[in-house]
């Protein structure tokens, strides 16, 4: 207790921040469940009602944006490379979002029935609350008797919350614009999750591609497998629930059930086709299109999608050539840029060819596409006389955004990951390196040779900066008996 009682002192100011905002949040996840929204407004047998949006709400939603979509995915990038940015970062974007919950329970203009945003907010709190508890418990260094075991396991709870946080902000914000709007309820409800669904899905695909990309070759280069291998299994494993999931078995065949079906029918069995092809015969890792075919055969499958308005017609059209393109340029990449290699260079992996960037952006494009393509935003968008032409350059204007963004991202990793004039020396969290083995997961680096390598490895071992205890800091010895004090990157 006197150590605990001395730590807080000396931290002082930013250990009080973080339990205000840690109280704060389990104060504000409580209010969520307890709180109604008037809805005297509300038309019968609708969602919302037809007041337009105040200015409170649409700060709320900026606000959120800005501490969900922007501030948290940057912090937790600063805590994987162990950042002295990450805790005031996510200190920021935590009181963000507390003064954003505020404003979206005083907001007047538009009214809202019980709604999935709602109610999922306080599960969104709830991990924020946890994420702000468990800061404060590493920030004190607590790592005698109990808590070393203890220590241990937050840490790794630690990093899941936060690698995990980005995902469910991003349904949380797909609930708010279906929420603001009153779609899918009702009959609407199985179209629109079809829809959001597999737009998320193109979406992450194309952010892992990124990464892999990016950042992720050295990764791909321990696991002993291509990339095509995951790809085609969860090519198989996604078209084994659309088999059984597109139709209810046993009742007549509907609208586009038997397309649907099909659909998934191609897809785990070329998934299973592409497992099997993804090895050589003495079981080395090897490329293969498999994965580029099945895209593309799934654009054209979408591009003639029969549509009930001209205007979903086109859209789906174009989406359904947006992921052709992504197929076919996936194809071009592995069989003409890569000729079957990782990457353009066999010695430094981290050269890409600018053709490499097409794939991904476009499966961006092509989730952005197919989400915004449901029947009530289409015919939302046709009462309002919206071409589809200026509705898709907006759809592609928002994927360039996201694309930029996983990009900046990215960039700001290998900055700190593996940095062209690195500093004169890094400490190493060794209680990081000995609870995860590598402290990022694994997901990081590039195929690099002598002095590069072991950069790589070294910057592995960085993990959330600022919840290192002061007897991790000091000297530790080394194999041969001697004093090794800190391990420069060289």
């Amino acid at each position: 207790m006197a150590a605990a009682f001395v730590t807080s002192s000396r931290l002082g100011s930013p250990l009080r921040t973080l339990s205000w905002v840690g109280f704060s949040c389990l104060y504000l996840a409580g209010r969520t469940v307890a709180h109604e929204h008037p809805a005297d407004n509300i038309p019968e047998g609708e969602a919302v009602s037809p007041d337009p949006l105040d200015t409170t709400l649409w700060v709320h939603i900026i606000i959120q944006i800005i501490s969900f979509g922007l501030i948290f995915p940057t912090g937790m990038v600063l805590g994987i490379v162990r950042s002295r940015w990450h805790v005031p970062l996510q200190v920021s974007g935590a009181i963000l979002a507390i003064v954003g919950y505020f404003l979206g329970h005083a907001h007047g203009g538009r009214q809202f029935a019980p709604n999935i945003h709602a109610a999922f907010a306080s599960s969104l709190m709830l991990m924020l609350l946890l994420q702000v508890l468990f800061g404060v418990y590493l920030k004190l260094h607590l790592e005698k008797g109990i808590h070393a075991r203890i220590r241990r396991y937050t840490v790794m709870a630690h990093g899941v919350l936060g690698k995990t946080m980005p995902v469910v902000s991003w349904v949380q914000m797909l609930f708010g614009g279906i929420t603001a709007l009153g779609f899918c309820r009702g009959d609407h409800l199985g179209q629109c999750l079809a829809h959001f669904i597999m737009g998320s899905a193109f979406i992450g695909y194309g952010i892992i591609l990124t990464i892999l990309l990016v950042a992720g070759q050295y990764w791909l280069r321990r696991t002993g497998r291509s990339q095509e291998f995951f790809d085609s299994l969860l090519i198989a494993a996604w078209g084994c629930v659309n088999t059984f999931t597109e139709h209810r078995w046993g009742g007549p065949w509907v609208k586009n059930d038997l397309q649907h079906t099909s659909m998934g029918i191609v897809w785990w069995c070329a998934g299973l086709l592409g497992v099997w092809l993804s090895r050589k015969r003495d079981g080395r890792p090897k490329r293969n299109l498999i994965p580029g075919i099945v895209i593309l055969m799934t654009g054209w499958a979408m591009s003639a999608h029969p549509q009930s308005l001209p205007l979903s017609t086109m859209v789906h059209s174009v989406f359904g050539y947006t992921l052709m393109a992504a197929g076919a340029t996936r194809i071009v990449e592995i069989a003409f840029v890569l000729r079957d290699r990782n990457s353009i260079s066999s010695r430094h992996g981290d050269e890409t060819n600018s053709f490499q960037y097409l794939p991904p952006f476009l499966l961006y494009a092509s989730g952005f596409l197919f989400m915004g393509a449901t029947e009530e935003q289409m015919l939302l968008l046709s009462e309002a006389h919206v071409t589809h032409v200026s509705y898709i350059l907006i759809l592609y204007s928002v994927a360039f955004l996201l694309f930029l963004f996983v990009n900046m991202l990215l960039h700001l990793y290998a900055s700190y990951a593996w940095p062209i004039n690195p500093g004169p020396a890094v400490k190493i969290d060794q209680e990081a390196f000995r609870t995860n083995g590598r402290a990022n997961g694994g997901l990081n680096g590039h195929a690099m040779s002598g002095a590069n390598d072991s950069r790589v490895r070294d910057a592995e071992e960085f993990e959330l900066e600022g919840l290192m205890s002061d007897g991790e800091e000091e000297s530790e010895d080394s194999p041969g008996g001697g004093r090794k004090e800190t391990q420069r990157v060289t």
